[in-house]
């Protein structure tokens, strides 16, 4: 028995009854189901028969899923199918009230496909362009039609990606900005109005992000596996950034940066140059079968291994260093967390702070900790008593005497840090890895500050680190093998996903995410789009679990200007150097969700 299907946006529609899609590529057959799906009669062409009939069997496909899945009936599916017709010439567009050019990513083809659309269809008919990168002005501009000319930027895929991008340019009348807005609501997506400028919001920002992993990469800072785990594991994004180049395509990305490149001057828009070399070579991702991963097939999502692929793993690692007791240096919410993660994992902790008061208080909010997770099921009451009895509070780093793994999590401050490790020199025994948590300071500095700088590595938790399954392992160039193997061992027996990272600022994470978050507060700065507007077309066109503004609030933005300046001090790109507005609100004290003010207002506690 079939259940009452949830209806289709706007079944009876009013605008734009007749639809016409140029261009049957993957983005093309996504965006003629949403129109088919949502009622429109919708008009396919392609010069490429081969691509028309993927184009119906994907539409076949996926509404016979929706039928066994209990959406649709089967009588709607063949409603839904008898709208969509397939043509190989333009002339077919003549009927349609709205055109969608998603022809690939060349302006001479796009300027080539409107001049054709300007002789074939209604004076009245809007005609829009699903170009990411190229100049919808210049488009509209070489049209008999300009006023009726705009961009409207579909996310893939398009069925399930609820931002549109309507993109209008200088010349584009207001009243086809609204129909076409309204469109986009009718079809069940969240539209978002933007300038004409190479990116918009969303690929603005999500590009040069891209293209950042992709050099990081190019330069074996780290392995594709990791860069794409640490993204995933420490920023909660749905896929890693070369996994979603490859599901771009790498040479969409080429195109799409050298506009933005063109247009901004901004060497972090450059383009990698392992873009080109793997686009050159027909090496585009997915849709080849290779890509910085390698595919069962052209077009097919699964990765197989290749040369690259790391070796399978068991867990325990030649060379590591026994580890059965633990110290962890700090009483704040870090310390308190990482100590919890030891203790439930069966180590023996030292929890160590300033004072004997400040360690029980630490110890306390972990006891809190483990209650909630009892109270949610995730753990046992005698599993919670265990870890507590585990961990031994203490007022002083003298009790790392017999520790095996000295961790410390004190503030983010260099000459504080390297104190600390002066001191962890004079109280650990031989053999015991000194570890810091630092997300942006040099480990190397902490390692110079001990008379064993091979025994120190860098062991960056994410917070709340008992939830949080990502741990930069950070090596300097005199950390020992037995070192670094030991950390990732212990790393495994802590259930966490270790990466490795070379010691330069950011680490991979940071590396990435806050050029990613300066470039937001310059898009707000410049007056292209809100708040509202970038954090909605992140969190609906990325897959962002939170938007760039929301992120920054949370994080502190005093702490977010403090890693932009590390980066930029380290890299000396212009590119990195903090969005004054972030520095004007820090400068105010507007500082977050902490201060109640940040780029937002937020009620006090």
């Amino acid at each position: 028995m079939v259940r009452p299907s949830s209806p289709e946006p706007h079944s009876a529609p009013t605008i734009f009854g007749t639809v016409a899609v140029v261009g049957l590529g993957t983005m093309g057959s996504g965006i003629a189901e949403v129109l088919a799906r949502a009622g429109r009669e919708v008009i396919g062409i392609d010069i490429s028969d081969a691509a028309a009939v993927q184009a119906t069997s994907a539409l076949e496909a996926s509404t016979a899923r929706a039928v066994e899945r209990e959406k649709i009936t089967e009588q709607e599916r063949q409603d839904v199918l008898a709208r969509f017709r397939t043509f190989s010439d333009l002339q077919a567009a003549a009927e349609a009230d709205l055109v969608i050019e998603v022809v690939p990513e060349h302006y001479e083809t796009k300027r080539e496909v409107f001049a054709a659309l300007d002789t074939v269809v209604r004076p009245d008919a809007i005609l829009a362009t699903g170009t990411n990168a190229l100049s919808v002005t210049r488009l509209a501009a070489d049209s008999a039609r300009p006023e009726r000319v705009l961009g409207l930027h579909f996310f893939n895929p398009a069925p399930a990606m609820k931002l549109v991008e309507i993109v209008s340019s200088v010349l584009t009348a207001p009243a086809a900005v609204a129909t076409v807005t309204q469109l986009a609501r009718d079809l069940g997506k969240e539209p978002v109005a933007v300038g004409d400028r190479p990116g918009f919001v969303a690929d603005g920002l999500l590009f040069g992000y891209l293209n950042q992993a992709a050099a990081m990469y190019e330069s074996k800072y780290a392995t594709r596996e990791d860069i794409d785990a640490a993204m995933r594991l420490g920023c909660g994004l749905p896929m890693g950034p070369l996994a979603l180049l490859d599901l771009v395509g790498i040479d969409t990305a080429r195109t799409v940066l050298d506009a933005m490149y063109a247009a901004s001057g901004d060497r972090l828009h450059a383009p990698a140059p392992i873009l080109k070399q793997l686009s050159e070579a027909g090496l585009t991702g997915r849709k080849s079968g290779r890509g910085f991963y390698t595919y069962e097939a052209p077009g097919s999502g699964t990765v197989v291994p290749d040369a690259e692929a790391p070796a399978e793993s068991d867990g325990t690692v030649a060379g590591a260093r026994t580890v059965a007791g633990v110290g962890v240096a700090g009483s704040g919410t870090m310390a308190s967390g990482i100590a919890e993660v030891f203790a439930k994992a069966g180590y023996a902790v030292v929890l160590a702070a300033r004072s004997l008061e400040k360690a029980e208080t630490a110890k306390a909010r972990i006891a809190k900790s483990l209650g909630r997770s009892v109270d949610k099921g995730r753990l046992t009451a005698e599993a919670r008593d265990a870890a507590l009895d585990r961990i031994t509070p203490a007022g002083s780093l003298d009790a790392f005497a017999e520790v095996d793994l000295a961790v410390e999590a004190v503030a983010e401050d260099l000459e504080v840090k390297q104190q600390l490790f002066g001191t962890l020199d004079k109280v650990c025994k031989p053999g015991a890895v000194l570890a810091t948590t630092t997300s942006s300071l040099p480990v190397i500095a902490c390692a110079r500050a001990t008379s064993r700088p091979q025994d120190v590595i860098g062991m960056h938790f994410f917070n709340p680190a008992p939830a949080m399954k990502l741990v930069e392992i950070v090596r300097t160039v005199l950390t020992a093998d037995d070192v670094h193997a030991t950390v990732r061992e212990v790393c495994g027996k802590v259930r966490k996903h270790p990466v490795d990272c070379g010691d330069r600022a950011g680490f991979i994470v940071n590396a990435l995410l806050f050029p990613y978050l300066n470039n937001a507060v310059k898009m707000v700065q410049e007056h292209y789009a809100s708040l509202d507007e970038i954090d909605a077309a992140m969190k609906l066109g990325g897959g962002y679990p939170m938007g760039p503004f929301e992120l920054l609030d949370v994080v502190g933005l005093d702490v977010s200007l403090a890693i932009e300046r590390v980066l930029h001090r380290e890299f000396r790109d212009p590119g990195l150097k903090p969005a004054p507005l972030l520095e004007h609100l820090v400068a105010a004290g507007c500082l977050g969700r902490k201060t109640g003010r940040g780029f937002r207002e937020y009620a006090r506690r």
